[in-house]
């Protein structure tokens, strides 16, 4: 996908009023709906026609849909097409079957590529699915799909309203969760037998309060270097791969 400062070619958005109204009316994914900050009339229906359809709705400057459509006539709204179908969290569990359930929880990753390198490497170390946020989250777009190297196909992928209380109903269903965090137990002393959660925060900010309050365990990397992150994808592969090392050593766990 061209970078914004190249837009010419883009396939994956759909400008103006009446083109996003028919987008929503239609049954093809959208990702989300940008609205220029201040207008009214039209827009207004389309914002209230996206919510009921579970579209996040995003106010952006004017200068930011021009630049988003290489200055096409937008008339002050965008539509971001999906690069692949969510799935309902039921698709998770029957991906599990009767394995313990193994799901990667990435809490406002922001990075697209960050989120498609971390749904290759969930698929790629047996993960039954991903499970991100609707808001402060990159959602499957087409450069995360193309990330991904195609593992969004294989691997479901559900964005809830609320990751908290998602991780309090499956804990509910037996999960226990391990939050990747610098201040955790060493994450290759962790038991991550049984039906296991690993939530994974962005570099910035890290896994939210509430979240981490949620989480049973914290799970964490040594840093010998001057740097005292790793990249998101880059951590929530190893202590993935862990993960999977444990189950290899347990009948049945996959």
């Amino acid at each position: 996908m061209p970078k914004d400062s190249d837009n010419s070619q883009r396939d994956d958005i759909v400008i103006g009023r009446n083109a996003v109204l028919e987008l929503l009316r239609s049954a093809a994914p959208v990702e989300a709906v940008f609205i220029q900050k201040g207008l009214s009339g039209t827009v207004t229906k389309i914002a209230a026609i996206a919510r009921d359809s579970g579209v996040p709705v995003k106010d952006a400057a004017a200068v930011k849909l021009d630049n988003m459509c290489a200055h096409g006539n937008h008339q002050g709204v965008i539509a971001l097409t999906a690069g692949a179908d969510y799935n309902e969290m039921d698709d998770i569990f029957k991906r599990a079957g009767d394995a313990p359930l193994f799901v990667v929880i990435a809490d406002e990753i922001e990075d697209p590529h960050n989120l498609g390198a971390l749904i290759r490497t969930a698929e790629a170390a047996g993960a039954h699915g991903l499970i991100i946020p609707k808001r402060r989250s990159a959602g499957l777009t087409f450069t995360v799909a193309k990330a991904s190297a195609g593992a969004v196909a294989h691997l479901p992928v559900v964005r809830v309203a609320n990751i908290a209380e998602t991780i309090e109903t499956l804990k509910k269903r037996g999960v226990w969760f391990y939050a990747a965090d610098m201040e955790g137990q060493l994450w290759c002393e962790t038991d991550f037998g049984g039906p296991c959660g690993l939530v994974i925060g962005s570099e910035g900010k890290g896994i939210g309060r509430l979240v981490k309050e949620r989480c049973d365990f914290a799970v964490s990397l040594p840093m010998f270097g001057q740097i005292n992150s790793l990249n998101a994808s880059v951590a929530g592969g190893i202590i993935m791969y862990e993960i999977a090392r444990q189950r290899m050593k347990t009948p049945n766990s996959r």
